[in-house]
């Protein structure tokens, strides 16, 4: 080849376009493998659609919250090409609201009307934004019964490794939330209630981050210029910069509750008149009768921690649990990063500190001494069939 410049150059050019033509060929390829998965999909919803239905009975309502600003600006096209067709396939009444700013979730719940399903598309943020909006409601009782469905078209999707089976296709992945909407599977999770001094609560189903590791993370795309190192070049500098990096907190807490019996769905009959007049006298009688309340057992704590997280149970979700609890990591200050103390803790828990910042639910917000509350199976999630079958399974075994 170095004798002739000539066949050196064709060849470079004839290897250049094999590349260049297989390129092509498997990107061609893919799209068509990801038209055929939305064509089985768009028929495995049709099927729903076209079951037939009294004509006294009115259509489902689906209200849809897209943010379009997610998986940095891709998500308001990745919605219409892969789930906004099985939505309207399947015979819903759909409607979509798009947010504009930050926050603006949280706004529009308050004014939603009666709707049947609540459809959420977006990332951790659009998760949290909607489920703050609607538990805020004055009517939050009746409102956190309507089942919710989360399409995950966000940068971080937390909540979809729990619903849904993993893809890498991010197509497959996306069809398959839409489609478990469908098939009407749903578990309940927990939410976590953290309220400031001032301010409104704020909901998460994920929980709450506070300290260095968190810090440093949040600036791992400042650094993106080093590739592969960002995330070491990050957490130096931020060591770098603050020294040592202590937070002091106390907390106030207590411990594991057992849980209670869950309502049956459908209303007892109502009872006969003597059972009732019979039940009021001895409600009557037994308020008159002084009782001691027994103090709760709270313990305090006050620590030195590099990192500090409160988080539910949705990541591990057991269906058959006897207690309702969430989970406190404590970072010791004089150990590595994986060496942890773990609490078990339920029902309530007091926080103070005001270094840094908090995450809650990958949002950032400022640090400030907050409650943080447990509300157990409060809101009810779509979920694949298998996930939910994988779940039970493992809880016998």
């Amino acid at each position: 080849l170095t004798a002739f410049p000539t066949v050196r150059n064709h060849w470079k050019k004839t290897t250049f376009g094999v590349c260049l033509l297989s390129w092509g060929g498997n990107w061609l390829y893919g799209k068509h493998c990801d038209n055929l998965l939305r064509r089985a999909a768009c028929q495995e919803a049709q099927a729903f659609g076209n079951q037939l239905i009294p004509s006294s009975m009115p259509l489902k309502k689906a209200t849809v919250f897209l943010n379009p600003a997610a998986c940095k600006g891709k998500a308001r096209n990745l919605f219409e090409k892969n789930a906004a067709p099985i939505l309207h396939l399947s015979g819903l009444d759909v409607t979509v609201v798009k947010t504009d700013y930050e926050g603006q979730a949280k706004k529009l719940l308050e004014l939603m009307e009666n709707t049947d399903l609540i459809i959420i598309a977006g990332g951790d943020g659009t998760v949290q934004e909607v489920i703050t909006g609607l538990l805020r409601r004055a009517d939050e009782a009746a409102f956190s019964k309507i089942p919710i469905g989360f399409i995950p078209l966000g940068k971080t999707c937390t909540l979809s490794h729990t619903l849904y089976p993993e893809s890498t296709n991010k197509v497959q992945h996306i069809i398959n939330a839409t489609l478990a909407i469908l098939k009407g599977e749903t578990v309940p999770l927990d939410v976590l209630q953290i309220k400031g001094e001032k301010e409104q609560p704020v909901f998460a189903v994920t929980g709450l981050r506070w300290g260095s590791y968190r810090d440093a993370g949040v600036k791992v795309s400042k650094y993106w210029y080093l590739g592969p190192l960002k995330t070491k070049a990050a957490h130096f500098f931020s060591t770098f910069k603050e020294w040592p990096q202590k937070h002091q907190a106390a907390l106030m807490y207590l411990g594991p509750t057992e849980r209670p019996p869950e309502e049956p769905e459908e209303k007892p009959s109502r009872p006969p008149l003597y059972v009732r007049l019979y039940r009021r006298l001895w409600l009557y009688w037994s308020s008159q009768i002084p009782q001691e309340v027994t103090p709760e057992d709270w313990e305090e704590l006050k620590l030195s921690t590099i990192e500090l997280s409160i988080a539910t149970r949705n990541r591990q979700l057991d269906l058959t649990r006897t207690e309702d609890f969430m989970d406190i990591c404590i970072e010791a200050d004089t150990v590595s990063k994986g060496q942890f103390c773990l609490t078990l803790i339920s029902t309530v828990i007091c926080t103070q500190g005001t270094e840094g910042s908090f995450g809650i639910d990958n949002e950032e917000y400022e640090a400030m001494p907050v409650e943080v509350k447990l509300l157990p199976r409060k809101l009810r999630f779509f979920c694949d069939p298998r996930m939910r079958e994988q779940m039970l399974h493992a809880a016998v075994q």
